[in-house]
């Protein structure tokens, strides 16, 4: 009987660890990388020759809105045809959990209409993920539109204390349930009315679960180097790692 699934040989190695690329062998037994360095290619079930060609772990792909394709489309051949096989969803304040019985305002509706907001808790929507198992892996940050959608009767406006304690319990239960941390779209409808303070509040949980914040920032344009204050000031007061999503500046006069 073979002692691996697939050996791969003379593969250009680069494996992301700062060690310089070099060509080795490696093996693969069922779903693990079982041994790299000169070895035999009939010890194997399957054997490609990878002469000329890179391997490396999969990419991962740290801001996607791909909360509904893991679950519409699992095959996820747009990700793993460019070797990615991890994704980071729920950014830019839009996860389509926790939210149920809401038809989603722009931006949310990128991730589907109602009928797609379907998930109680992020508990449920991991479970449906897991069934579903999609191509590649899946991280989820708890969106503060998403929040704020199941929460308030209108979202142009800053939040109430009352409402913030509601947000802050349903963060800490998503948390809990898995997620790596708070997303904002501050730049969008439903949240550019949200002051800093109500941000640092929500922030503040995601911090006590060792999480961090991801943001779509207030402005990328004349605005910049305020958004950028107001960040670091959310990353600062909050006590946890700051993500800046599209760091740049738009528009030539800026």
């Amino acid at each position: 009987m073979p002692d691996h699934s697939l050996v791969i040989s003379n593969a250009t190695i680069i494996d992301g660890t700062g060690r310089a690329r070099h060509i080795a062998d490696v093996a693969v037994h069922g779903e693990r990388i079982a041994a790299i360095g000169k070895l035999d290619p009939g010890s194997a079930e399957r054997h490609l020759d990878a002469s000329g060609l890179v391997l490396s772990p999969g990419f991962i792909d740290a801001h996607t809105h791909d909360d509904r394709l893991v679950l519409s489309g699992p095959d996820m051949l747009p990700k793993l045809s460019q070797g990615v096989t991890s994704v980071v969803a729920g950014n830019c304040g839009v996860s389509l959990a926790p939210l149920t019985d809401t038809d989603p305002p722009p931006p949310m509706n990128l991730l589907g209409d109602r009928e797609w907001y379907r998930f109680a808790s992020v508990a449920d929507y991991m479970d449906e993920v897991t069934r579903t198992r999609p191509g590649v892996n899946v991280s989820l940050l708890c969106g503060h539109s998403t929040l704020r959608a199941g929460t308030m009767d209108r979202l142009d406006r800053a939040a109430t204390g009352a409402e913030i304690a509601h947000m802050g319990e349903k963060l800490d239960r998503a948390l809990a349930q898995g997620c790596i941390g708070l997303s904002t779209g501050l730049a969008y409808p439903p949240a550019f009315n949200a002051p800093t303070e109500e941000v640092i509040a929500l922030a503040a949980h995601s911090a006590a679960h060792g999480g961090l914040y991801v943001t779509h920032m207030r402005n990328e344009k004349e605005g910049l180097l305020d958004s950028v204050r107001e960040t670091l000031r959310i990353g600062r007061e909050a006590g946890l790692p700051v993500v800046i999503s599209h760091h740049k500046c738009s528009g030539r006069p800026n």
